[in-house]
Parts: C-alpha cells; structure tokens; sequence
C-alpha cells in the first residue's frame, strides 16, 4: 500500500500513473460514503479521467445526505509569471483583466496586483507592504495568483465549495452561482491574491484566461509571461497571516492524505 501523502501532488511524487490516482480516488470515495465501484465510472465521466476534485461528485453525495469534502488535487497547467526588472507601473495589466473578465475597466478588482506596490516599498509608510517602488528599491512588484497546489487555501475556506477547478488549464476559479459573497476566501489567501467585486457582491480570482492571459498580452514591457505551471508557493513570502480556520470535514479529508 502506497503512502497516500506520497499521492498528491504536495507530495514527495506526483501522481503520473493511473493506479495512483485510482487510490487516492477511492479512499476519498469511501470516506464521503459513495461505493468506489460505482463512483468511479461516474468520476471519470465527469473529469476527463483526472483527479480533478471530489466535489465533482457533489449530486451523488447529496443523495446519500452526506456533504462531501472539497478536494483539489490535479495542478494547473500553467502559470503567470513577472519580472520585476522589466515593470514600468503602467497598470495596462490590471486594465485589460478587468476588462476582458468583467466587461468594465475597474483595475482595483483585478486578478493581478500591481497598484498596491506601486508607491509604497520597505523604506515607505506601509511597511507591511511587500513591494519596492517609489520609496522603496525602485522595483515594481506584480502579485500574482499562485494557482495552489493541494491543499487550496481559498478553497479550503471557502464554505460553499465555490472554489473549483476549470478546464481547460485546471485553473483554481470562482463559481460564481455558489459564491455567496462572504470573503472568506480573501482572509485564507496568504498573499491576497482574491478580488471582490462590490457590484456583484462576488469573489474572484485568476483563471488564466482559458490559457491566453490578458494581461500578459498586454504588458508594453514584456514584463510578465505565461509558462508550464510549478510550484511558487514556497518562493513567496506571504504578505499576511490567514484568519480563518478550515471546516473540520475539510480538515479531516486533508489529514488523512498527509499523515506521515
């Protein structure tokens, strides 16, 4: 028997071979009381034969009466990435996201964060900040969602489950039907990476734009670059300290992956 933290993707390996992610699949299965022989035709039906999260699986689970964790395990398939030596501060960025995934140019609700560090560096007021730019270094720091890999922050906090994978890059994205507007998920993300919306009174987050990202097409500086997802969650340092806890049912289903 394998060890099971050795089969998510935080783990020491990842899960390349069918057999593991069959394991992995069932243990879940059973522990939200669904017969891992029958779920898992359904599972792959609906996920492409990925490991894509349980909660696909949500309409089966509510017949049983049970309420099944959320589980993200597949990585996404690509990320965006910044140079900061490249940044000028135009904010064009932050513009074409709103634009494309809103429909209205309102660059403080953008996905990608480059205002907050425009002004304000480690020798400025806000020391709390993480950026270098006028008061600071001189370099612009573009915050960028990490696309987590399991478990999820956001997700993990988020008590509607609205936090799920999207084909076709397997970005970590807002439902916005099961978003009830609570901002839990802002409290969760260690670097601040999730927007809100006052108009519509819904979070929201990077998807990578079904793999063609906006803003990278319209930085004038050639300061940011779309590239095969890896794992910078440990490369950043967070810019707080999250405030809210994990559901027990949540917590349960992580620990039993990454006992060691």
């Amino acid at each position: 028997m394998k060890d099971p933290s050795e089969l998510c993707f935080g783990g020491r390996r990842k899960m390349n071979h069918p057999d593991d992610k069959h394991e992995l699949l069932e243990k879940a299965l059973r522990r939200v009381g669904l017969d891992p022989a029958y779920s898992r035709r359904d599972f792959l039906r609906l996920s492409g034969v990925t490991v894509v999260g349980i909660s696909a699986l949500g309409s089966l689970g509510a017949k049983r009466g049970k309420k099944e964790p959320l589980i993200i395990l597949d990585k996404a398939e690509g990320i965006v990435v910044a140079d900061p030596t490249k940044c000028v501060g135009c904010r064009r960025c932050e513009l074409a996201c709103t634009e494309f995934n809103d429909g209205k140019a309102a660059p403080s609700a953008s996905r990608i964060k480059v205002s907050r560090n425009l002004n304000f560096g480690p020798k400025g007021s806000a020391g709390g900040q993480r950026g270098q730019g006028n008061w600071g270094g001189g370099l612009v720091m573009q915050d960028l969602c990490k696309q987590c890999p399991h478990p999820v922050p956001c997700a993990n906090a988020c008590p509607n489950d609205a936090i799920v994978v999207k084909p076709p890059t397997n970005a970590r994205v807002v439902d916005a039907e099961k978003c009830i507007g609570c901002k839990m998920c802002q409290r969760a993300c260690p670097w601040e990476m999730m927007s809100f919306d006052s108009e519509t009174n819904k979070a929201t987050k990077c998807f990578l734009c079904d793999g063609k990202p906006k803003c990278v097409e319209a930085c004038p500086a050639e300061a940011l670059g779309y590239v095969a997802w890896r794992d910078l969650t440990g490369e950043v340092p967070p810019r707080i300290i999250p405030t809210v806890t994990t559901a027990p049912e949540k917590a349960r289903a992580c620990s039993s992956c990454h006992k060691r």
